[in-house]
């Protein structure tokens, strides 16, 4: 008799758990064909070599977290002085801080295919909290995170506040990322 109660436990138990879903998030590794533009009268250039992970699900927006790791030694401004000058102590300092690190503390629905991402981004070990917002886009599974944003470059004490340089930087970035 208590053999066939334990088996009634257990297969109880069995059959209460099999009853709870669990949701996961979808996972993204970014490609790439990335897109990491900076913008002002001068300087403009880009960073060609970034990583990261997303981890995202529309339904679940609580769960969703966005970690980008960007390589600044990878910068190119188009004049091999300024990109030489871009990895000095006074700008990047990329021998001390080679990575600039963007992780998400929060993702939030706007209208549309639009959210705004928020989160921790770290230049020159200088971390400072700011929202992007981004365009979402989903193609089987690639999906793709497109936007706009400005970096007050003082914040990060990346250069010395002049007026040749705009202290504000418009960055346009395009992250697109593929489901693993």
């Amino acid at each position: 008799m208590k053999k066939i109660k334990c088996s009634f436990f257990f297969l109880g138990a069995f059959l209460l758990l099999g009853a709870f879903t669990f949701a996961v998030l979808d996972h993204y590794e970014v490609t790439k064909d990335f897109s990491i533009e900076f913008k002002s009268k001068d300087p403009s250039g880009s960073f060609k070599i970034m990583e990261g992970d997303i981890d995202f699900d529309e339904k679940d927006l609580a769960g969703s977290n966005f970690d980008f790791k960007i390589d600044v030694r990878s910068i190119s401004t188009g004049n091999g002085m300024m990109t030489k000058k871009a990895q000095t102590p006074e700008w990047f300092d990329s021998a001390k801080h080679p990575y600039a690190k963007f992780k998400s503390t929060k993702v939030e629905k706007k209208e549309g295919n639009l959210y705004n991402i928020t989160g921790n981004l770290t230049i020159k070990g200088i971390t400072k909290t700011v929202t992007v917002p981004a365009n979402y886009s989903k193609a089987g599974s690639k999906i793709t995170f497109k936007g706009t944003f400005n970096v007050n470059r003082i914040d990060f004490k990346v250069g010395k506040k002049s007026t040749a340089v705009p202290d504000i930087m418009k960055v346009n970035f395009e992250i697109p990322a593929q489901g693993k």
